[in-house]
């Protein structure tokens, strides 16, 4: 009689399992993201059937290395078992876990209960010169000569009592993580993390409109203006200078004064409007300067530590070169119009959608590609993208990965306020950063709430989230009063809840609020005309510009978001939060919400989070305003005056004696 073998699809002899592993981001689809510096923490459940001892490792390589590397694993308690590795260059790295029954270590966790037992051993010993005759062939140095005088010890009777010693001892235990036994191995699938950047998880956006930057009122601002502006955005403490679409702007259907379909003689049209006979998403707006200024702009605001972001507005106004070129790229009505974007009920007649489903869409999608890389050979290393989630999910996935193979360096902002899981999706693809519902959320539960979210859920592996008060398209309700405090309280938030954010520069400064009721947008907005701003006015939000920026810069706890602690306070009117550092720095923010009157509240810290116990005596120094207080403990007392200054920026200092 024959025996059947069995055949399966899987080695039968083992039996460790890996399951669980973060981050990961559906099952490995898409990568997680992180930035250059940071450690990269990796979890799993590790499990066997049985008693036996488990063996674990942590595989890493960076898309550019040869080799992977390997490193240990720790129990974390309840078959969950972690490591982490160093992120030091831009671009993917691969990680992957090993497992396997540590039979070696098993029999050296046996071997010490019997000794403790008081039992003698004999076969054990026999079992343990098996282990130590195989790691002998890896050891070196000396290793080698001490694994060779075990072996010696645990053949000779007379040294019985030498090789109890040896077979409890942490030399063992040492020899057991250097020199594993690896057999039946159990190998997790391999996941990818992409590390961006350091300015991908830091930065300070100022945002404005060139053509407004001219000193004289009435005069179309030009890229020569802008750089007339940089001293004193760097002064201000910003250091990425967002401009809206800088191109060509169409006049079939161009828009008027506040969206106006009637445009009058001399108004300049929406930037949005992208398209005319001097050429689209490459071309230069004449009356801004010319490519070349354009290109002095962005080399000049690196002299003062800036970059300039750009602005990809994937649609065209009817003179877009490519409506007559490739119409195919567009919906074509019934009637043989190409229809124009909607949101109803807002109608943009100046501007067509490109059609995703279009039966020419590789050569769109190469073309697309091809005006990204033209900004990149321009100096751009940071995109805007308006309204992404009206494009195709898969054309993002391979944009962005294109893009990252010849310039890993771009940071692409997603400027997408949508349904929550399409924002996540566009975070998933690829983007770099995300704008969010900060802009909306303004009591302590919502903030809390949304806060959580972002940072203690699954999410804070891959969205990272740039925060915005306004924007030039969105006057938010809280906004429009004018009432200073509300602006600096949303300022301030957006500066310390996440660690990167911007403005929408000269308005927000300026308390610019008249809204066009009652919707939350801007009355007589810049969108389509062009400001005059007296770019030498400084006030207190201009000081609180200078100020928090420079905080930020001198503390590293504000410069990542996922490291915020909420702290309870008596008051619903009150939010306050603590930001630490492995470093040391430990900064405490306490925000008055209402913005009309005092709020006074007892606040309670979590010593432990800042290495403080309850008797002990420390300073809470105000960064803003240079203020010193004694605190005691846990519960103190805190209150703002909004008409003073509606918020706390502490760091926690030691009191020196």
């Amino acid at each position: 009689m024959t025996k059947n073998k069995i055949m399966l699809p899987i080695d039968g002899k083992t039996r460790a399992v890996i399951e669980n592993i973060k981050p990961e981001l559906n099952a490995g689809k898409y990568p997680t993201k992180t930035v250059i510096g940071h450690k990269v923490n990796v979890s799993a459940d590790i499990l066997i059937d049985g008693h036996d001892y488990l063996g674990q490792r942590l595989w890493t390589k960076h898309q550019t290395d040869k080799n992977w590397n390997e490193s240990q694993m720790f129990g974390q308690g309840n078959d969950r078992f972690g490591g982490e590795f160093l992120v030091e260059k831009i671009g993917f790295y691969s990680f992957k876990i090993e497992a396997w029954v540590d039979h070696f270590a098993t029999w050296q966790h046996e071997v010490d209960e019997k000794i403790k037992a008081g039992l003698i051993l004999e076969v054990e010993l026999l079992v343990g010169l098996e282990f130590l005759n195989t790691i002998l062939k890896v050891a070196k140095g000396t290793d080698k000569e001490a694994i060779k005088k075990a072996i010696s010890a645990f053949k000779s009777s007379s040294q019985y009592e030498e090789a109890i010693w040896i077979c409890r001892s942490e030399q063992i235990h040492q020899w057991i993580e250097k020199y594993p036994i690896k057999e039946n191995v159990c190998w997790s699938e391999e996941r990818k993390v992409f590390a961006d950047r350091k300015e991908a998880e830091f930065s300070a956006w100022y945002s404005i409109f060139p053509r407004s930057a001219a000193r004289a009122e009435g005069e179309h601002g030009t890229f020569k203006d802008v750089e007339k502006l940089l001293p004193r955005i760097q002064e201000l403490g910003f250091d990425v200078l967002y401009l809206p679409p800088v191109h060509p702007i169409g006049t079939t259907f161009r828009k008027g004064k506040n969206n106006s379909t009637e445009c009058l003689p001399g108004e300049p049209g929406v930037p949005y409007g992208i398209g005319s006979s001097e050429g689209g998403h490459t071309a230069i707006h004449s009356e801004l300067g010319t490519l070349e200024e354009f290109k002095h702009l962005v080399e000049e605001c690196k002299k003062y530590d800036m970059e300039l972001a750009m602005d990809l507005a994937i649609q065209c106004s009817p003179d877009h070169p490519w409506v007559a070129e490739h119409p195919d790229w567009f919906k074509i009505l019934p009637d043989g119009t190409i229809k124009y974007a909607e949101n109803p009920p807002k109608k943009y007649q100046d501007i067509y959608p490109i059609n995703f489903e279009s039966d020419d869409w590789q050569n769109l999608w190469i073309s697309l590609k091809s005006v990204i890389f033209t900004w990149a050979e321009w100096g751009v290393k940071i995109i805007r993208v308006d309204n992404p989630h009206t494009k195709s999910f898969g054309f993002w996935e391979w944009v962005i990965a294109e893009t990252r193979e010849v310039y890993p360096e771009m940071i692409f902002l997603s400027e997408a306020f949508t349904k929550p899981k399409v924002m996540q999706q566009l975070a998933k693809v690829g983007f770099t950063q995300s704008y969010t519902y900060y802009t909306w959320r303004n009591s302590k539960a919502e903030l809390i709430e949304y806060m959580t979210e972002l940072t203690k859920s699954d999410m804070k592996d891959y969205f990272r989230p740039n925060f915005w008060p306004n924007t030039h398209d969105i006057n938010p309700y809280i906004l429009q009063t004018g009432h200073e405090p509300l602006f600096l309280i949303k300022y301030f938030m957006a500066a310390t809840l996440s660690s990167n954010y911007g403005v929408f520069g000269p308005g927000y400064e300026y308390l610019y609020h008249d809204a066009n009721t009652p919707k939350e947008e801007y009355k007589n907005s810049e969108k389509y005309e062009i400001k005059y701003w007296d770019w030498e006015k400084r006030n207190k939000i201009t000081h609180i510009y200078t100020e928090v920026n420079r905080i930020r810069k001198q503390n590293s706890a504000l410069q990542h978001t996922n490291n915020i602690e909420f702290c309870e306070i008596s008051n619903d009117n009150m939010l306050a939060y603590i930001k630490t550092h492995e470093n040391g720095n430990r900064l405490l923010l306490v925000v008055n919400l209402e913005g009309y009157h005092t709020q006074s509240g007892i606040l309670n810290l979590p010593l432990h989070k800042l290495d403080k116990h309850e008797t002990e005596y420390y300073l809470v120094h105000d960064l803003i305003t240079g203020a010193k207080y004694t605190w005691q403990g846990a519960n103190n007392f805190v209150s703002l005056d909004p008409n003073i200054l509606p918020f706390h920026l502490f760091r926690i200092e030691d009191i020196h004696h």
